[in-house]
């Protein structure tokens, strides 16, 4: 398999404004330390962030000084800063790959778990590490409902593992009047967008095969490929250029450098970072997979929660001609964390394929909840308007909280979802997750958000919880940030 190579350009623009990241310059505008030295610590940051992911190849010295338009030497000097504490891994007649040093903890593994560790009874605390908020008062309802409705199935077995018609053809109509026209012969019924994933690996993926995705991702989709046996291959996202949050032409070099015959991806409101694929990306990306042979998963968990004034553009799958974008939808973000109802939009020999796994693993979705969520649907507009201003006041409080009590974080704000992507001024989130239930508050760090490491200046904030508890939640991880030693902040010297 060919070596994965970041481009020149494509590092140089990740790179930015390199020279003066640290904001150390002389009153001439110039920075105060050489050249080299500033470019090995742009690099370093990359590296924490996910934007050079682990054994991916770095460009070679020529074509980076070409681009960056310094010398070569000035190339080779980072290059070998970064060797030297552990960042690079050069071997003789092959490209430098990036590394880890040996003392930044990283195992191989994602975290296999989001559970918070305990803490003391008396501290009351406010969980931050999920992204869900509470059932709408509308459950109540859906359920009474779904209880007269179920009176028609209760002389059935009640085991359907495609699901009842009357709610793939709710979904069909949701689909098409969102300018994807689909039947409910091309819907397939799950327990959630989580368990329809993990059904789309065991039919779409081999072991030790290459499935790209988006840097940061959904946690549990890492911890699902890699149960699987596959290997998920990044591609790093840019929270602060949304207009170009994705790398596109990273995914279709990523797609033909690795033979990766599979994407999960999440463009309706990424999570963690809310950015929207614009119409233009989406016709890019179906492209792609066409051009690739590859299939993508996208994973529209998200796709109700859209917090700015324009109206989302059309499914993925609606600029594609053939088979080759699947869709996975869910109810439990829109309405409710505990309604475990999701499907699986695509074409009916998948669908048939992916019925001979489903019976070795469940029977189907249970008949009420399923006739719960038609009701939700039909009445979704009214929802959904509702919890989307709820969800813009909550993030309102919790971006003024910020700004007081952590004015130098910097805060990536995106089109939609549940959630805020935050940057630490220091590779420290790990560490942040570690003592913040001393202070009051439990967090989920970067790194579960990522492969190989990745994030260790990020962490993920949703805005579900009401306002007064998020504002306490920020003082908490302001009280437990101010605890923190500075000195993974510390930049690269030479000795």
């Amino acid at each position: 398999m060919a070596m994965r190579v970041i481009g020149a350009g494509s590092l140089a623009r990740d790179l930015g404004g390199w020279r003066h990241h640290d904001g150390q310059q002389s009153a001439g505008g110039r920075s105060v330390r050489p050249a080299y030295q500033a470019l090995a610590e742009g690099i370093r940051l990359l590296i924490h962030d996910g934007r050079a992911p682990l054994g991916v190849a770095l460009p070679s010295e020529r074509d980076l000084a070409a681009v960056l338009e310094v010398s070569r030497t000035t190339i080779t000097s980072a290059y070998a800063l970064l060797r030297e504490h552990g960042y690079l891994i050069s071997r003789q007649g092959s490209r430098s790959t990036v590394a880890l040093p040996r003392d930044v903890h990283y195992d191989g593994r994602p975290a296999r778990s989001m559970l918070p560790m305990p803490v003391a009874p008396e501290l009351s605390t406010v969980d931050m590490t999920y992204a869900a908020m509470a059932a709408p008062p509308q459950m109540h309802d859906a359920y009474s409902a779904a209880l007269e409705g179920i009176r028609s199935y209760l002389d059935t077995h009640g085991m359907d593992p495609v699901g009842v018609l009357v709610l793939r053809a709710a979904i069909a109509r949701r689909y098409t009047a969102r300018g994807l026209p689909t039947e409910p012969s091309q819907i397939l019924v799950t327990l959630g967008a989580q368990h329809g994933m993990r059904l789309l690996l065991n039919a779409l993926v081999t072991p030790a095969a290459s499935v790209l995705i988006d840097h940061p991702t959904y946690p549990h989709a890492i911890e699902a490929i890699r149960d699987a046996g596959a290997r998920p291959v990044p591609v790093p996202l840019r929270p602060e250029d949304p207009a170009r949050g994705w790398d596109l032409d990273g995914i279709r070099s990523a797609a033909r450098q690795t033979a990766a015959t599979l994407a999960y991806l999440v463009p309706d409101y990424n999570n963690p970072t809310g950015l929207l694929l614009d119409a233009a990306g989406r016709a890019e990306l179906a492209a792609i997979a066409r051009d690739t042979r590859m299939t993508i998963v996208v994973d529209e968990s998200m796709v109700d929660l859209g917090l700015g004034e324009d109206d989302p553009p059309p499914p993925v799958a609606a600029f594609s001609r053939g088979a080759d974008i699947v869709t996975i939808g869910s109810a439990s973000k829109s309405f409710w964390g505990g309604l475990r109802v999701g499907w699986i939009r695509t074409n009916q020999p998948l669908i048939t394929k992916l019925l001979s796994i489903r019976s070795a693993v469940d029977l189907g979705t249970p008949v009420m909840d399923q006739l719960a969520t038609v009701h939700l649907l039909e009445f979704a507009d009214q929802i959904l308007v509702r919890r989307r201003n709820q969800l813009r006041a909550q993030r309102a409080a919790l971006l003024d909280a910020l700004a007081e009590q952590l004015p130098d974080w910097r805060v990536g704000v995106g089109a939609g979802g549940m959630s805020v992507w935050a940057r630490l001024p220091a590779p420290v989130s790990t560490a942040l997750a570690a003592t913040a239930p001393n202070h009051g508050v439990l967090l989920a760090a970067g790194p579960r958000f990522g492969v190989q490491g990745a994030f260790e200046r990020f962490v993920r904030l949703p805005f579900t919880h009401p306002e007064s508890d998020l504002r306490l939640a920020v003082k908490a991880i302001g009280s437990a940030y101010s605890a923190l030693s500075s000195r993974a902040a510390e930049p690269l010297t030479c000795y």
